[in-house]
């Protein structure tokens, strides 16, 4: 999984006069859990905004003036309730050995027949949480919906993968197609379209190429 850095300074003094002057002053007061001890740190607010605001998943790269660093994952994020500014963030330390709980965007592969055939696409689950050690942490999750056809679901266990768990009931719908009033039925589609070609061959015509929509 890509990584972003965040470069920021080790806070001395956590009170809230400390917190609210570094928030007057752009910076975001943050803590990195997991490790022997809680450490509390801040970085400019601009400094997050490829981390935040963003469909993707990303670790974290946390350095701190002297040289430390610490590989993270963004745990919890606290936004202004009015004037959604970034008020605190709360980071996971991670270790190579231990498996860390992430959510993962999904990305749809393909043309489904079922849309073609005037469905709707119901996309369920955008993201899904998984477990896995931190070097097997996919960008995102690929679901394949070129086969996906009207009335049909793709759900977790037909994606299910050795690099990483679940946190999700297999029979979790991904993404699904259903019917819509302007929707043909796949399966009778396919038969007109054989129909039309049996009758040419019968008749001694060789079949003809369909015109390009």
């Amino acid at each position: 999984m890509k990584s972003i850095t965040i470069k920021g300074s080790q806070r001395e003094s956590v009170g809230k006069v400390s917190t609210k002057a570094l928030r007057n002053a752009g910076k975001v007061p943050c803590v990195l859990y997991g490790g022997d001890k809680p450490v509390h740190f801040s970085a400019d607010e601009i400094a997050f905004k490829d981390l935040v605001y963003t469909p993707n998943a990303y670790t974290a790269v946390i350095e701190l003036e002297g040289g430390q660093k610490f590989d993270a994952v963004l745990q919890d994020i606290q936004f202004h309730p009015v004037t959604d500014k970034i008020i605190h963030i709360d980071f996971y330390q991670l270790f190579e050995d231990k498996p860390i709980t992430m959510k993962i965007p999904v990305r749809l592969e393909g043309n489904s027949p079922g849309v073609r055939n005037g469905g709707r696409l119901l996309f369920r689950k955008r993201k899904l949480s998984i477990r896995a050690l931190p070097n097997l942490l996919p960008d995102f999750i690929t679901v394949d919906i070129s086969k996906l056809k009207i009335g049909q679901t793709i759900a977790v266990e037909t994606i299910l993968n050795d690099d990483y768990t679940f946190l999700h009931p297999d029979s979790t719908a991904i993404v699904q197609v259903k019917a819509s009033r302007t929707s043909v039925d796949d399966e009778l589609e396919d038969e007109d379209e054989e129909g039309v070609e049996g009758e040419g061959a019968e008749a001694g015509e060789a079949p003809q190429a369909e015109a390009a929509e």
